[in-house]
């Protein structure tokens, strides 16, 4: 599923316009971003956890040439997902 069959899905189920229902998605991801970006954990019950996990600077290999190369410590988005969701696909 894309972003617009997502937009499409949450219109019909809310029964408001397309146009609100991406206004709605794209206010809810920005909202998700900004947070997780602050270092606040987003936690949706059921769904799950947004949060961000920081990446220690490690050493790596060139796969082409082998040779050794380092790679800066960074921050990356980490979901986890909620017992309800897990339970869902295990199904």
């Amino acid at each position: 599923m894309n972003r617009e069959e997502l937009i499409s899905e949450i219109s019909k189920k809310t029964k408001v316009s397309k146009k609100d229902a991406g206004l709605i998605l794209s206010a809810t991801i920005e909202t998700i971003e900004k947070s997780v970006k602050k270092g606040d954990k987003v936690t949706l019950v059921g769904f799950g956890t947004f949060s961000k996990k920081h990446r220690e600077a490690r050493k790596g290999r060139n796969p082409q040439t082998g040779k050794e190369l380092k790679i800066a410590a960074k921050n990356v988005p980490a979901f986890s997902a909620g017992k309800a969701f897990k339970t869902l696909l295990s199904k």
